[in-house]
C-alpha cells in the first residue's frame, strides 16, 4: 500500500492562518487512509519552502516537496513548490512557473476534479480572499466531495467563499475534518455516478 496509487487525492488550500489549519488536520489524521494529501498554500517562496519540513514534525506519513512528473502516492503529504503552480495529470504532478497569484488553489483544484473526479477532495482553510472556490464548484461538478473551515479559521475568506458557492458539503473544524476523511476512507470506493 505504502507505493501504491492513493483511493483519493486531497487537494488542501490555505493562506493567512493556514499553517495552524493543517497543523491541526494532520495531527487527526492516521498515516494509513489510503489517501494523498497535497497542500497549496499562499506563503510567500520563502516561507512556503519549510512547510515539508514543518509538516513533517506533525504526521508520520512520508511529506515531500512536489516536482515535475512526480507520482502521487497513497499514504503521503505533498506541498506546492515556491513560485509554482502545481497541477495533477494521470495522477503525476506537474508544474508551471511563475505562478498565478492568488489563484495557485483553484488551478490545483481544478486540474484535481478533471483527474479524479468522483475521487477528487477539495479543502479550503484559513486564508484571505477567494481562491479555492471555483476548483470547489469544479470537483462537485465531477462528483467529488468539499470541505471548508469553519469559525475556527483564523481568516475566514476563503472558508466563507467557498462556503457561499454552495458547493461545500462539509463545514468542519480540520480535526473534524480529518475525521470524515477517515470514515471515508473506511468506505468502498466507485468510480462514476
Amino acid at each position: 500500500m505504502h507505493s501504491s496509487h492513493p483511493t483519493f487525492i486531497v487537494g488542501i488550500g490555505g493562506s493567512a492562518g493556514g499553517l495552524v489549519a493543517y497543523k491541526a488536520l494532520l495531527d487527526a489524521l492516521p498515516p494509513d487512509t489510503g489517501m494523498a494529501f497535497v497542500i497549496v498554500s499562499h506563503f510567500a517562496p520563502a516561507a512556503n519552502s519549510q512547510l515539508a519540513e514543518l509538516l513533517s514534525r506533525r504526521t508520520t506519513m512520508p511529506v515531500a516537496v512536489a516536482s515535475m512528473e512526480m507520482s502521487v502516492r497513497a499514504n503521503r503529504v505533498y506541498v506546492c513548490p515556491p513560485n509554482n503552480d502545481l497541477r495533477v495529470e494521470n495522477q503525476a504532478f506537474k508544474l508551471v512557473s511563475p505562478r498565478t497569484r492568488n489563484k495557485q488553489i483553484d488551478i490545483f483544484l481544478s486540474s484535481l476534479a478533471e483527474d479524479m473526479g468522483t475521487r477528487a477532495i477539495g479543502i479550503i482553510l484559513s486564508g484571505y480572499r477567494a481562491d479555492g472556490t471555483d476548483g470547489c464548484r469544479r470537483i462537485k461538478a465531477k462528483g467529488g466531495m468539499t470541505f471548508a473551515q469553519d469559525g475556527s479559521a483564523e481568516v475566514s475568506d476563503m472558508s466563507l467563499s467557498a462556503q457561499a458557492s454552495g458547493c461545500v458539503d462539509f463545514v468542519l473544524p480540520p480535526d473534524k475534518i480529518a475525521d470524515e476523511l477517515r470514515k471515508l476512507a473506511r468506505m468502498p470506493v466507485h468510480d462514476g455516478p
